[in-house]
């Protein structure tokens, strides 16, 4: 059983930096998706950026292309969210996710860590 635990989690002031981890404990299958979602106060969770485990092909949401950027580090079992030129609109709690496809809602997604918050303050 996969089990993600993220960290990174904070306040920022806009503009500002932060960087998010996922530890990975459990098999992750070269063709598995980890994913990064969030959500907002009375909004719905939503897909921010997504990187094949195997290939390390990526994926982001158009609200956060060209600020956010996926990674991994197999070795480690760890997938990173690195975010810049935060906006006060990234104010949410961010989760880590692993799924099999893009396409299936979130029940292409099986696997959820706990979240942590990340606020950003103008």
């Amino acid at each position: 059983q996969v089990q993600l635990a993220e960290s990174g989690g904070g306040l920022v002031q806009v503009g500002g930096s932060l960087r998010l981890s996922c530890s990975v404990s459990g098999g992750v299958l070269s063709s598995s998706i980890m994913g990064w979602f969030r959500q907002a106060p009375g909004r719905e969770r939503e897909f921010v950026a997504g990187i094949r485990w195997g290939y390390g092909t990526t994926n982001y949401a158009n609200s956060v292309k060209g600020r956010f950027t996926i990674s991994r580090d197999k070795a480690q079992k760890t997938v990173y969210l690195e975010m810049t030129s935060l906006k006060p609109e990234d104010t949410a709690r961010y989760y880590c996710a692993r799924g099999t496809s893009y396409y299936a809602g979130e029940s292409g997604w099986p696997n959820w860590g706990q979240g942590t918050q990340v606020t950003v303050s103008s």
